[in-house]
Formats: C-alpha cells, sequence, structure tokens
C-alpha cells in the first residue's frame, strides 16, 4: 500500500523531543543515532487507517524533526525507522513496523498482539530471525499530539510533606476503587475514581501523607497472559515513559492526571509515581518491536558486548534500558521532569533502581544518572525512593543509594515478620529495625529506610497471618511463579476459619506487626487496603489477577475488620502526634543531659536495662524499649509544651505471659497505658502503671505507655529548661 506525500514537512527544531503544538502547528523530534530515514505516519481519528507517510527532513546531532503546519490536538500518529536489519550486530530497523513515539504524552489503544508485532518471521528459529514484511499499523497504539494547558489552581500548593513526617501509602490505581461502594460505577478503576470525595476522604481519616501509586505508564499485557485471558494487572511492563496507560482514563485527555494530583494537593496528600525505567515491554531477543527497539536497538538498550544480538537482562523482563547513553538518559530525566513539572507529582518509586545505576563494570552510586537527578534543579526536590535490587550480579545494593534517596528496606519487612513469627534470634535484629537500621543508613539518617511490613509483591497483611504457603493456582503457573520465602505464619490453621482462637491470634497479630511499623524510625509505608482487612486469598503475585483477588475489599465484612481500622488509624493519629517516633538522627545510646536517662534504653522483663547476654539469647522473645528524648530536642522539630515525650513500649512474640517489671523510678512514671495489642479495642482501656510495677504482657502482644507531664519533673532525673524544678 502505497502513502503519498501531501506536502514536505518544514525543517522545525530537534528540541524539544516528541510533539510540540505551538498553536499554529507541530514540531515532530525523535533521537535515532543509527537510522538512515525516520517517517512520521499520521493517522485518521479512529487509528486505523494510515493517511499520510512524510520523511521528517533533518537531523541534527542524531535528532530527526520537522515541523507540519495546520495540525493540532488530536492527531494521531506514530513513526517508522529505516536502517540495517542486522540483529548479529545489534541493529533491528525494520519499516514494516509502526512505532510508538518514545515521548508521546497520551495514546490511543493498546497494544494487540499479532505476528506483525514482530520485526522478525515469527515461528522462526532462534538463528535465523528473518526480517517480516507484515505491517503492524492496526496493532500498534498511536501518539495523540495533546495541550499542555490545564487550569490550575495556584493557590493551591505542593504539601512539600518532610521525610520525617511523611507516611506512605501504596495502592493500584485501578484496584483501589473497582470494589469500592462509594464511587460511581462508571469511574471505578479509573485516576478519577482515584480523585473521588470518597477515596480522599478515606485517606484523610487514616492519616497518610503521601500515597504511592503503581505504575501508570502505558504499558502492555505479556502475550502469554493474553492467551491465558488475563492481563499484567500491575502495570511493570512498559513501552512509554511520558503517557498515561489509556486503561486508567476514564476519558482520553491527560487533564484526568492533573485533575488528580489538584485534588490531592488540595486534600494536603502528596502523589509519588512507582516508576520503571529498568526495561521496556519489547523482551528480549525474540521479542516484539514497538518503539524503542525499532528506533535504534543499539542506542537504547543493554547489549552483550561479545554478542549483541542479546540483551543484559538485569530487569528479569528479558532487556535493560541503557541509561549510560546520553540520550537514552535524557529521555528517562525528560521523563521524571515531565510528571514532577507539568504533572505536578511530588516524587518516584523507582522499580528496580539498581538497573539504573548500571554500567559495563555493574552498579555505580555516581552513575550519570544519579549524577544527573542530584544536579537538576526541578528533580533534586522532590521525593526520590529506590528498590535497591535487580537480578543482574551483585544487584542487592540495599544502603548503597547517594544522598538524596530513600531506599525500599526489605530487612525490616523480614526481620518484624520473623520477630512476630517467633524465629529465634531475632530481637537484635528487630532492635536495629526499630531503631531506624543504621547498620545499613548510618551515613543518611532513619528517615533514608522506607519500612513496611507488606507491599504490592507478596501477601496481603491479612494474608500474612492467614497462610503459611503461597496459593496462586489462580496465575496459571502452577503455584510456581512468586516467593516460598514469605516468613508468614497462619496462627494454626491455614487459610479461612471459623476458630474463634486462630481469628483473635490473627487479629492480634496483625496489630504486632502494624504498630511495630508505625512505632519505628524510619518512613512506613502501609499497603493500601490492609486497614481494611483485605485478602488475596493466599496469592502472593497478583500481578495478573485483574480482578476480586486483586482489588481492594472494602466491606468491613467482619467486626474485627473495622476495630482493625479504628486502629491503624489511632495508631497512625499517634505516630503523627508524637514526633520522637519519627527523629531525624539516629539514636547515640548516650545520657540525655547530665542525668541517668538515654534517648533509648532496652530494657529485659527484669525491668533493667539488656546486657550483652541478654541480646545473644538465642530465645529471646521478650523486651521493651523506653524513649528519654525530650519534646524539644531540635531533632524532633516537636513544640515545647508537647504533653508526651517519654514513652515506654514491650513486646512479646513467645508462646507464654511475661509479668514484665516497668523500669525503676528513675526513668519516669506513673506510666499511662493507652494500647495493648492483646485487646479487642487496644485503646479502651486506659490504665496507669507505677514505676517497678509488674505489668502482664500477654503471649504475642504489644503494649504501648506514655508519661504524661505532670508526672515527670524531677522524677525523671533530669532538668527540664521548659518548666519550673517543682512542677508536676
Amino acid at each position: 500500500m502505497s502513502h503519498p506525500v501531501r506536502r514536505s514537512l518544514h525543517p522545525g527544531s530537534p528540541y524539544p523531543l516528541g510533539a510540540t503544538w505551538d498553536g499554529h502547528g507541530v514540531n515532530f523530534a525523535v533521537f535515532s543515532d543509527h537510522a538512515s530515514r525516520i517517517e512520521l505516519c499520521l493517522f485518521d481519528t479512529t487509528g486505523r487507517r494510515e493517511v499520510e507517510r512524510i520523511p521528517l527532513p533533518e537531523c541534527t546531532d542524531s535528532v530527526w524533526h520537522g515541523y507540519l503546519p495546520d495540525i493540532g490536538p488530536g492527531q494521531l500518529y506514530g513513526y517508522r525507522a529505516h536502517g540495517p536489519y542486522d540483529p548479529p550486530r545489534g541493529h533491528r530497523f525494520n519499516p514494516n513496523k509502526l512505532l510508538v513515539d518514545p515521548y508521546a504524552r497520551a495514546l490511543s489503544g493498546e497494544v494487540k498482539w499479532t505476528p506483525s508485532c514482530y520485526a522478525y518471521r515469527l515461528g522462526s528459529s532462534r538463528a535465523d530471525l528473518s526480517f517480516d514484511r507484515r505491517d503492524s499499523a492496526r496493532s500498534i497504539p498511536k501518539g495523540i499530539v495533546v495541550n499542555d494547558a490545564f487550569p490550575w489552581n495556584e493557590r493551591i500548593r505542593r504539601p512539600r510533606v518532610p521525610w520525617t513526617e511523611t507516611i506512605l501509602y501504596e495502592l493500584h490505581p485501578r484496584g483501589a476503587t473497582m470494589r469500592h461502594p462509594q464511587v460511581p460505577e462508571a469511574l471505578r478503576g479509573s485516576l478519577s475514581a482515584l480523585a473521588s470525595e470518597p477515596v480522599i476522604d478515606h485517606l484523610l481519616g487514616l492519616g497518610v501523607t503521601t500515597v504511592e501509586l503503581l505504575p501508570i505508564f502505558a504499558y502492555a499485557d505479556e502475550p502469554h497472559l493474553v492467551e491465558l485471558g488475563k492481563t499484567n494487572y500491575w502495570g511493570y511492563n512498559p513501552f512509554n515513559f511520558f503517557a498515561p496507560a489509556p486503561r486508567l482514563l476514564s476519558s482520553a485527555g491527560i487533564d484526568e492526571m492533573k485533575m488528580l494530583v489538584s485534588r490531592f494537593h488540595e486534600a494536603g496528600l502528596e502523589v509519588v509515581l512507582d516508576v520503571v525505567y529498568n526495561h521496556t515491554c519489547e523482551g528480549n531477543e525474540l521479542g516484539p518491536t514497538i518503539s524503542l527497539r525499532g528506533l535504534d536497538n543499539v542506542s537504547y538498550y543493554h547489549l552483550v558486548p561479545e554478542n549483541p544480538r542479546y540483551y543484559e537482562n538485569h530487569s528479569g523482563c528479558g532487556n535493560t534500558i541503557n541509561l549510560a547513553h546520553p540520550r537514552v538518559l535524557q529521555m528517562v530525566m525528560d521523563s521524571l521532569r515531565y510528571w514532577a513539572d507539568a504533572m505536578r507529582v511530588d516524587g518516584f518509586r523507582f522499580d528496580l533502581a539498581t538497573a539504573l545505576g548500571r554500567d559495563q563494570h555493574g552498579f555505580d552510586a555516581n552513575h550519570p544518572f544519579f549524577a544527573a537527578i542530584r544536579q537538576d534543579p526541578v528533580l533534586n526536590r522532590v521525593k526520590l525512593i529506590a528498590e535497591p535490587w535487580d537480578i543482574g550480579p551483585a544487584g542487592y545494593r540495599v544502603g548503597s543509594f547517594p544522598p538524596g534517596w530513600r531506599e525500599w528496606n526489605d530487612g525490616f519487612r523480614n526481620n518484624v515478620r520473623s520477630f512476630w513469627r517467633s524465629d529465634p534470634g531475632q530481637g537484635p535484629a528487630l532492635a536495629t529495625r526499630i531503631a531506624g537500621s543504621s547498620d545499613i543508613y548510618s551515613r543518611r539518617g532513619p528517615s533514608a529506610s522506607v519500612n513496611f511490613i507488606t507491599a504490592h509483591d507478596g501477601f496481603t497483611l491479612h494474608d500474612l497471618v492467614s497462610f503459611n504457603h503461597k496459593h496462586n493456582q489462580a496465575n496459571g503457573e502452577d503455584n510456581r511463579d512468586g516467593t516460598d520465602n514469605n516468613v508468614s505464619w497462619n496462627c494454626g490453621i491455614e487459610g479461612q476459619t471459623r476458630d474463634p482462637g486462630v481469628l483473635e491470634l490473627r487479629y492480634r497479630q496483625k496489630r504486632n506487626l502494624m504498630a511495630s511499623l508505625l512505632l519505628s524510625q524510619g518512613v512506613p509505608m502501609l499497603l493500601a487496603g490492609d486497614e481494611l482487612g483485605n485478602s488475596q486469598k493466599g496469592n502472593n503475585n497478583a500481578y495478573c489477577q485483574d480482578n476480586d483477588i486483586g482489588w481492594i475489599d472494602w466491606s468491613l465484612a467482619r467486626e474485627e475488620d473495622e476495630d482493625f481500622l479504628d486502629f491503624v488509624r489511632s495508631m497512625v493519629r499517634f505516630r503523627r502526634d508524637n514526633p520522637a517516633f519519627r527523629r531525624r538522627q539516629f539514636f547515640a545510646g548516650r545520657p540525655i543531659g547530665d542525668g541517668p536517662v538515654k534517648d533509648i534504653t532496652w530494657l529485659s522483663p527484669a525491668g533493667r536495662e539488656m546486657t550483652p547476654g541478654d541480646w545473644n539469647d538465642p530465645m529471646l522473645r521478650c523486651f521493651g524499649y523506653h524513649l528519654g528524648a525530650p519534646a524539644h530536642d531540635h531533632h524532633l522539630h516537636a513544640p515545647a509544651d508537647h504533653d508526651h515525650d517519654q514513652f515506654l513500649v514491650l513486646m512479646n512474640a513467645g508462646i507464654d505471659p511475661v509479668a514484665f517489671r516497668m523500669p525503676a523510678e528513675v526513668f519516669g512514671g506513673p506510666w499511662v497505658r493507652v494500647m495493648d495489642t492483646s485487646k479487642a479495642d487496644p485503646h479502651r482501656d486506659v490504665k496507669i502503671i507505677q514505676a517497678a510495677e509488674m505489668y502482664p504482657l500477654q503471649a504475642h502482644a504489644m503494649a504501648l505507655f506514655v508519661q504524661e507531664r505532670r508526672h515527670r519533673g524531677r522524677r525523671s532525673g533530669r532538668r527540664r529548661e521548659d518548666q519550673p524544678h517543682d512542677a508536676g
């Protein structure tokens, strides 16, 4: 089929990359260092008919560009790239394949898996990869020229929540609303639904500050999932880094994302995006040609140096984006700036972030990517969170990221889970995690650690206490997918049960885990739905479950679920009200001022400070800690008239109750109990305990105490600068 040229393009400009409307026409610019020709393809409004194919007339510094007057927003387009088709040398040009503009800011359609999507003759042998001449345009999404104007309310400021006050809430933008009874059915599953009043009210009532959205970049479903009638529900399979996934929009416009950010900011909530820059859905050497592979495979991907037909697979998804190339680095930086500036999001969580810092020698904390972000005037002010590992050599890099970055701390997750499962020898590690993981982040402070018990990848909190083993049969992979190392405990019965004893223990364990998270130094992250008792029926890898398994259940079907929601709200509020649990600096373990009380003191059940012998006991399952930092400590940024500044936390992961002696009067007292996880309503029964009194700490339980100001003064053993000596 021939495509007559209507007219020649004007030369246009090599910058900015992408399709840019100026009110009179559109400038098109795309990078390819090895192409011999790039053609702009224009489509009708349905995206099914290619109406023009026009060569880009200019190439400046490997950027092909041209300007077309008299077209504007709404125009659908794509590219075709001419050049060598030589897979053994890494080149995979095939002009029969329509290519998505890497800088397209909106897309029409989804990837449809047909044989035409592949640059080689599908079904050919691995040794062949023979050139395929079928046209792929009907199977490939089209870019949409957009108008970036949006009526932002400039009176609404970005929340800019300090890290010490941040409470993250990870959610799936579709799964969070598909079963929400108060969200209009027509909107459910979309970004508009997420921006609706019922959802925002829930977030505000819960007390979180920052919502972390699972990937919203345009992504494709893997062919094998399509064959199974499933989708890549989580979205970690992108083919574009600028456009929101059409399936997450209730309309075709990018304004939907801007409206979400605007409404969240108006409510004082931050928006962080989970971004995937480590790979694309084009996969390995046998994968499809959708965008980057067809534009310049050698530049965009890490190829095996000895045999560039193959890809370095540090992502586990077949390929790895080559951020060592300056133009590829520019693309990722432009994407981040676009979302931070034009979309006004507040930060990013980087999937498999180790892959972003790789060059030919391995991971480098001084990689150009990290250096570029550090000096960027936009990006060095937003939240940056690393998933600090990939599957490549030496890929586990927890604690290795540069200043300014926070990291998911899976050590916190594993140690807290292990302790409350009553595994032996967990006491010292748990204490280190509670205190902010100084063994990992000694030079960066506690807020470098993003603490979590659960995340999208793995069991939900309810399943963590209900299943010993994964139950992923619904994924269609014979239960082989997903980790086997869940560090979970079903409390006696696998899965659903009506046994009241087992159910009571499960809810107690959930309270223990949630309280441990919210009373630890560092930045806590909650998984959406955990506060509601959401279950995935034991599936710990629900990446393909765009159904009731993967969607949040808002029903609060059990009375215990409502009680647990109240518990989570109260613990979040307690953390936000008490800066001693969100310090900027690590504990020093030294006395405060001239008194004998330290900033933190670890306590044995005998009420005395822990000894090395206590810590070395492999059966240590019960201990506590006392926080003696004054509320006016300059590291805490707390008001001088704050009511509580001494705290006591007791923990017993053993199977037997423990008579825990409260610390001596030098540590303060009397103590007001504000929470005990062994009680169905941990906050209702307020109790005052005297210094040195025995407290009956139940099995699998945690208790929290505070000392009010009127009970301190001279008893505390330290001088108060903000009140008379005889106060109290």
